[in-house]
């Protein structure tokens, strides 16, 4: 059906969060971060709405340069972005159908983008943080929950316009029948993470009553899904690899699942390849892997990962594990490329985008229907409540998908850094998704390794109720 949508201003906020504990990946050490909120005012069919989405903003993941640091060069990168995208949807004017205003929204973020030399996952996280906070607002103005909105194409979506391979299929085609009603956890090993209790030195003992070594994550929570950071460095790689099989064989009811996060460390697949084959030489590992391992997430360098080389590379290493893109997965472009180079697939997160996520579904379910073992696996970017989180909670449930990276529960403290009303807020409508901690503030009920979605699946994108964006401090993005 004909309607109009029409954004009419937007506006931003923050709340600064500080880590537990700093949490160790690739390049970087995070100890804190600015999240953003994000919040639309909308016209459709005549009427306003709001929609809200959010992010935390964090250091090295959209531009891993260590050249620069995070106050004077990331987060104003970061920052470029999000009002660049936020300007070019209100310039776009009013369309007749939810994807006409995507695809005006698409086409201009990234030829912006390209013509600026902005990298394409930068620019992306500007385009998805306008797209959510808009498809919130859609599916508020339509009473539509987010996955029937999906499935009915009421965002008339056009498949083929995203990839020419896609023409002719509808999102009903690829969707599960229904949303996930429960997703498992794929607990985060970072790099710094103490794996047993007595690893926790006295002065750094959290008080917040929440699990912190790896083992009281799997207590806690019941975990059977892990992803394992890698740092790089054969030695230190082997003997944390160690430990972290002998911690899992003691702690984990059944065969643990995990995958590991080759996080860019490698120049060329050819050094991960050394790597991989020194620990497969190791008879604990080798045992460690072929009994548990998922996937080998971005072991390559973004800069490298797509290169024309990586292909014969592929093609010659023929018992190599099944290796992913995520950091890669930058554009509509990507994932195809990197099909057509031996990668056998990518992952979803929101910072990359919600209707591109579907594209990728579309994508792996033709490869799928084909014979084809592909993957579409779920990622995190320490995201939490009270609306990154639960959108993205939605998205993994709507593409099915059956376990997802979660952290950001392990490296904040729930949702204590928000005002009260917020926390009871969230409680309140997301009763099955949080619980009150031991020390009072709302954190996520994982039990046996679950999440259950009921509540995300039932509201209109993810979130119940919106926060009162007047308890958070503005943000003029000029700064």
């Amino acid at each position: 059906t004909l309607m109009s949508l029409h954004v009419h201003e937007l506006s931003f906020f923050r709340l600064p969060m500080e880590t537990r504990f700093p949490f160790r990946y690739g390049i970087a050490s995070m100890t804190r971060l600015p999240h953003l909120f994000v919040v639309a005012d909308v016209e459709i069919d005549g009427r306003r709405d709001t929609g809200f989405s959010a992010e935390g903003l964090p250091p090295k993941w959209f531009t891993k340069n260590p050249e620069t640091t995070f106050d004077d060069d990331d987060l104003p990168g970061m920052l470029l972005v999000i009002r660049h995208a936020a300007s070019a949807a209100i310039d776009i004017g009013s369309q007749t159908t939810f994807f006409d205003w995507w695809r005006e929204l698409y086409e201009t973020q990234y030829s912006w983008a390209r013509a600026t030399d902005c990298p394409p996952l930068l620019a992306g996280l500007g385009f998805s943080l306008i797209e959510r906070a808009v498809i919130d607002a859609f599916c508020r103005a339509r009473r539509l929950r987010f996955f029937d909105a999906l499935r009915d194409n009421a965002f008339g979506i056009e498949l083929g316009w995203m990839r020419e391979e896609l023409t002719g299929l509808q999102p009903v085609d690829v969707l599960p029948a229904a949303p996930r009603a429960e997703v498992s956890v794929r607990h985060t090993i970072g790099l710094g993470d103490p794996l047993r209790d007595d690893d926790v030195a006295d002065d750094e003992q959290v008080m917040d009553g929440l699990p912190h070594s790896l083992a009281a994550n799997i207590r806690a929570y019941g975990l059977r899904y892990f992803k394992i950071k890698l740092c790089g460095k054969l030695e230190v790689d082997r003997d944390r690899l160690r430990q972290i099989a002998e911690v899992m064989a003691r702690e984990v009811a059944g065969p643990p699942s995990f995958t590991l996060d080759g996080n860019e460390n490698y120049a060329t697949l050819a050094e991960f390849r050394v790597e991989w084959e020194a620990h497969r030489s190791d008879p604990v590992l080798r045992e460690f892997f072929d009994r548990g391992l998922l996937f080998v997430e971005q072991p390559i360098h973004r800069d490298a990962a797509l290169a024309d080389g990586v292909k014969r590379e592929l093609d010659n290493w023929t018992d190599a594990p099944p290796i992913i893109i995520d950091e890669s997965d930058a554009d509509l472009s990507c994932l195809p490329r990197a099909l057509q180079l031996g990668y056998s697939g990518t992952s979803h997160k929101n910072c990359k985008g919600v209707i591109k996520g579907l594209a990728q579904l579309a994508t792996i379910s033709l490869r799928r229907s084909q014979g084809i073992d592909s993957i579409l696996s779920a990622e995190d970017l320490g995201n939490v409540g009270p609306v990154a989180l639960l959108q993205d909670l939605a998205s993994v449930a709507a593409f099915g998908i059956e376990h997802v990276e979660r952290n950001g529960h392990h490296y904040f403290a729930g949702l204590s850094m928000l005002p009260a009303q917020e926390q009871e807020r969230t409680l309140q409508h997301h009763s099955d998704l949080y619980t009150r901690s031991k020390t009072g503030f709302p954190t996520l009920s994982i039990k046996k390794g679950r999440l259950d979605l009921t509540s995300v699946n039932a509201s209109a994108f993810g979130v119940g109720e919106h926060p009162d964006a007047s308890l958070f401090e503005e943000w003029d993005l000029q700064e």
